[in-house]
């Protein structure tokens, strides 16, 4: 049954949170660092630069520190073990780090107490198990921000654990998922059975497979964003919340591609094994279409659960139905 309710917002708090939550020690200024020459991967509380991510990483160990990358391409990728660590373009956009994977998993494999993107272009990542990520999150929290995914397997892939809370803002996510391994289907972002998940004012287009976002998280903010998939190939839904989840969906602009492997919905709910209850989940206020001069029937909201969802506001082009139990 379909009911309005109220629900509440997750708010960015959590994930501005994240150093301040953390009595990590601070990396010590050092005068003689201070003085080294400027290299690709710099650690701005020390001034020393490094010729290599992973060194620069190691350097900054068990503590609070960004690390500032110059402009360019780089052939990188590294792994952090342990603190809290912003990845900072120097200049937003003009940092990218491309094909190639670490632990035959990821550009930037995570599994510190937490991370900061900022900035950032990941793209090329492939790996012979189809999941090559440009960040593969295992432990910590995560924020994302003003970064962009291309043209590899997946763009984000986190682990399972109750603990982890993910917040991804103003980025873009292009070119991106692949169904075609035998581990199953890579997606633009996969989150796993996570705490939380925020995704505000990004840009999902251009996806090669499976689905633009999918997250097993307990609660969800997904509000502000667009979902493009007019020039998708053999994509399926635009969200997919296989376990459930409460939270809100919220003012995103939804287009609808030709090239579809599944074209019955935009939105699935409980798909798969249900792990977080789903009542109170607010749908509002979003858009949803087909590309022009494409006539089809899909529904806006396929729900396994058969649980409470608000849905209110929403504005469906001809052929789009509200919503469909399942």
């Amino acid at each position: 049954m379909i009911a309005a309710m109220n629900s509440q917002r997750l708010t960015s708090a959590v994930a501005l949170a994240l150093c301040a939550a953390l009595a990590l020690p601070a990396a010590s200024p050092d005068a003689a660092a201070a003085q080294t020459a400027a290299s690709a991967f710099t650690v701005v509380e020390t001034g020393k630069g490094y010729g290599s991510l992973q060194d620069a990483i190691d350097a900054v160990g068990n503590t609070r520190a960004t690390i500032r990358i110059a402009p360019g391409t780089y052939r990188e990728c590294a792994v952090q073990e342990q603190g809290v660590i912003v990845y900072e373009a120097a200049e937003p956009g003009s940092a990218t780090l491309a094909g190639r994977a670490c632990e035959d998993k990821a550009a930037l494999v995570l599994r510190g107490t937490g991370a900061e993107i900022r900035g950032l272009g990941f793209t090329g990542i492939n790996v012979d198990d189809g999941n090559g990520a440009g960040i593969r999150l295992e432990a910590g929290m995560l924020n994302v921000a003003y970064a962009r995914f291309t043209n590899s397997q997946q763009g984000i892939l986190t682990a399972a654990d109750p603990s982890i809370r993910v917040y991804i803002l103003r980025s873009t996510f292009s070119g991106l998922g692949t169904c075609e391994n035998d581990a199953g289907c890579a997606h633009s972002i996969y989150i796993g059975d996570i705490a939380s998940l925020t995704v505000r004012e990004s840009r999902f287009e251009r996806g090669t497979g499976g689905h633009y976002l999918k997250a097993r998280a307990a609660e969800v903010a997904i509000e502000n964003n667009s979902f493009d998939d007019a020039n998708g190939r053999t994509t399926n839904y635009m969200i997919d919340l296989p376990a459930g989840s409460r939270g809100r969906i919220a003012d995103n602009w939804f287009v609808q591609g030709r090239d579809k492997e599944n074209y019955s919905a935009f939105i699935a709910l409980g798909a798969e094994d249900i792990l977080h209850p789903s009542a109170g989940l607010l749908i509002e206020n979003n858009e949803a279409r087909f590309v022009p001069g494409l006539s089809r029937q899909s529904a806006f909201l396929a729900d396994w659960t058969g649980e409470r969802v608000v849905m209110q506001g929403n504005r469906l082009a001809e052929g789009i139905t509200q919503f469909e139990r399942r």
